[in-house]
């Protein structure tokens, strides 16, 4: 549950830090709203096919990831966890009670350091995706700016 929620949380900063980006577009040769309306549309449009980049792909939230994210990590922490505590558990006289507990602690902690890197992915994500928002905003700000707009 607390994954979905997580998710929708990052979902919606995505999409209001989208969206901040958004300009002000004063018609600065008398023109119509009307005639602004249109102008915008085609610059959007211009813009779009221009960069590359579809503002409406960027705003939809990233694929769901399968279960199967983190279970390498998940793997070689257990693996890890068990040979360390093979070697106490050795030490201690117990080996197989030592390799036990060290296969699930190393889970534990590749569990967590999967779910680091996943954060970390998450975050590179937002960043690229702000950086080609601005990119097109900027496009879009050439355009209308071209067409005798201010543009701020």
């Amino acid at each position: 549950m607390t994954g979905i929620f997580r998710t929708a949380i990052g979902v919606t900063a995505l999409v209001i830090s989208l969206t901040a980006a958004a300009q002000i577009i004063y018609p600065a040769q008398g023109q119509s709203p009307e005639l602004q309306q249109k102008d915008q549309g085609e610059c959007q449009v211009w813009a779009t096919q221009n960069t590359g980049i579809d503002p409406v792909v960027l705003a939809q939230p990233p694929p769901a990831q399968t279960s199967s994210v983190g279970a390498g990590e998940r793997v070689r922490g257990a693996a890890g966890g068990a040979l360390g505590g093979l070697a106490i558990g050795a030490i201690a006289g117990d080996a197989g009670k030592g390799a036990a507990i060290g296969a699930v602690t190393g889970t534990m902690v590749g569990g967590r350091r999967a779910r680091q890197n996943q954060a970390a992915a998450q975050q590179y994500d937002h960043a690229q995706r702000q950086q080609m928002m601005d990119t097109w905003h900027r496009a879009v700000g050439a355009c209308m700016t071209a067409r005798g707009y201010t543009v701020g």
